[in-house]
């Protein structure tokens, strides 16, 4: 049986143009190989798996061909060449910084530099992941770095290019590899596949392109590993499977159930997809770069940044014909802030189903709100009033002089004349003015004024609550509870201070500080603000007052403390000369 290579390997480039995706980069260095403009030192960087190492080997190998290319590649029939295909060269080393970043490997690696090549003309060190080395190694690195011996050529590769120190950086000719696209990685995975003989889907290959986010060794690994679940057969249902994508179906679904306002298949199908195992926070991230992709696809000038296939990218554009920009916009900004309180909700699943239920309201106009938040309906006060007021306003008869109801203004009214009415203005309609009175409205419009009046003295009697000692206390912690962060310091002094009651609606605090009673002055009005209607007096007021500093007393040392007592006794210094005392 032949020994298995994983596709990694055994489709990894030899030459600068079996590199994928770095052109530019790889253009340079032949060029400078065939003018013979080397430098001494070089440094590759870029995220994983995008040829860093892989460059550096073709360099190496290139450099030290005996018989080179025209356009800069090495031969391949050469001793040099030979040695170095069959990993015996003596000319090229390989150094892995992550288990050798002492001083003591960098000492040996100096030791190596002193020795020169035995084939070819330059001794080539590839240093990778160079930033894993001690901030010591590199400082003992520097000088070999800066002057090596003229046969010596230093190739650095590194995924993290910030934590290189500058004086390495300031070294070295600085190369940026670039992240593979979406395209490339799926014709590199199609030339593999036809190589290999398997059968795949475009959109098979695109979903492991996107899953290896730019890394070609990543989109290999996958490969093999889809190779061996499909047995050769790649498809993107099985490709989805295995790698436990949620399959772009749902989305597509979803937004349609969006569009027709359908909040129950919405809410079926996140429970179809919770069942199946997803977790509710990466379906809401699926579906924000869906609603991106139908937001990308609306336009063709932005239609390049959807990175799939052709099929794929089709059927986006048919779906983005039927939505607006306007819906693709809130829809978004649902799935980000859903994205954002998720992690934080305690109930998770009813986070992402509030989400689902805005964005299938968001086309309908009928809702208050669109979706986004409940619209405010004001309901009027005394409906029944409310209609009384509109069937008089309605009437075409308005306001008399008059509405007693005694004999005496009965009386009056007959005896006022009725308005005469010119033939000019006889077509016109009559209009008859007349006085309303509330009376005519029952007895419930006074009952209600009653009750009115009656609850507004309430609260004023309310309003004017004398103060009682817990809960003029539980109030003050309140309000320092919720002074902001700036003004954690006087918060701090307040907690440590006792309001007194001094009258029904008013209180003092006493202070030991000037300072802290010109700070509480400041805040007095937004305190009383504050306090008044948690304690339902609107009268209250708060006096601050400085404490009465007593009299310090002096403090003595020994000798001034026998002096004070020999004044207060005079016959205590006579004792003491006499039995000739001393004190310390």
């Amino acid at each position: 049986m032949e020994e298995y290579i994983v596709s990694a390997r055994k489709y990894r480039p030899l030459n600068f143009d079996a590199v994928v995706g770095q052109r530019a980069l790889t253009t340079t260095l032949k060029n400078a190989i065939a003018s013979g403009k080397l430098a001494h030192a070089y440094l590759f960087c870029g995220p994983r798996g995008v040829g860093k190492t892989t460059c550096a080997r073709i360099f190496a190998k290139a450099i030290n061909c005996l018989s080179p290319k025209d356009g800069g590649d090495a031969c391949g029939t050469c001793e040099s060449c030979v040695a170095f295909d069959q990993q015996r060269s003596m000319s090229i080393h390989e150094l892995d910084a992550a288990s050798n970043n002492s001083v003591e490997d960098i000492r040996e690696l100096t030791k190596q530099v002193q020795i020169p090549p035995q084939i070819g003309k330059y001794k080539v060190f590839i240093i990778d992941e160079v930033h894993m080395l001690s901030a010591s190694a590199f400082n003992a690195f520097l000088k070999t770095l800066e002057e090596p011996p003229s046969y010596v050529i230093f190739i650095l590769a590194t995924t993290e290019k910030h934590k290189i120190l500058p004086t390495i950086l300031s070294r070295c000719q600085v190369y940026d590899f670039q992240r593979m696209t979406t395209q490339l990685t799926v014709e590199h995975l199609m030339y593999v596949a036809q190589k290999e003989g398997y059968t795949t889907e475009p959109e098979a290959l695109s979903l492991i392109a996107e899953k290896a986010d730019g890394g070609m060794r990543d989109a290999l690994s996958i490969f093999d590993q889809m190779v061996s679940f499909t047995g050769g057969n790649i498809t993107y249902e099985q490709v989805a499977k295995n790698l436990n994508v949620l399959n772009t179906e749902y989305y597509f679904q979803l937004v349609d159930f969006f569009l027709a306002g359908n909040v129950q298949s919405s809410l079926l199908l996140l429970n179809d997809v919770l069942n199946k195992g997803f977790d509710g926070g990466n379906f809401i991230g699926g579906l924000a770069s869906h609603l991106r992709n139908l937001l990308v696809s609306q336009d063709a000038v932005t239609l390049p940044l959807l990175e799939m296939s052709d099929k794929m990218r089709a059927k986006y554009q048919e779906q983005a014909q039927k939505c607006k920009p306007k819906f693709l916009y809130q829809a978004i900004k649902l799935c980000n802030d859903c994205d954002q309180a998720y992690r934080t909700s305690r109930n998770k699943r009813l986070q992402v189903e509030i989400c689902l239920i805005q964005a299938s309201q968001l086309t309908d106009e009928d809702v208050p709100g669109a979706g986004l938040r409940p619209a405010k309906i004001l309901k009027p006060i005394f409906t029944e009033q409310a209609e009384m007021f509109q069937t008089a306003a309605s009437s075409p008869v308005v306001v008399q002089k008059s509405v007693a109801t005694t004999p005496q203004s009965q009386q009056e009214e007959a005896k006022t004349p009725a308005p005469t009415v010119s033939k000019e203005n006889a077509n016109e309609p009559k209009v008859i003015l007349r006085k309303v009175s509330f009376k005519h409205f029952g007895n419930k419009t006074a009952e209600n004024a009653e009750i009115i009046n009656q609850e507004n003295s309430a609260e004023e009697i309310e309003q004017k609550q004398p103060l009682e000692d817990s809960s003029l206390k539980e109030e003050w912690y309140a309000y320092v509870n919720n002074l902001p962060r700036e003004q954690m310091a006087i918060a701090q002094r307040m907690r440590m201070l006792q309001p007194v009651i001094t009258g029904p609606s008013s209180a003092e605090v006493t202070v030991n500080s000037p300072q802290i009673l010109n700070e509480l002055n400041d805040l007095k009005a937004d305190l009383e603000k504050f306090l008044r209607p948690r304690l339902r007096n609107s009268e209250l007021t708060f006096t601050f007052q400085l404490a009465k500093q007593e009299a310090v007393q002096r403090t003595y040392n020994k000798q001034e403390h026998l002096l004070e007592l020999e004044k207060k006794n005079p016959s205590l210094a006579s004792l003491i000369k006499d039995l000739e005392l001393e004190f310390d």
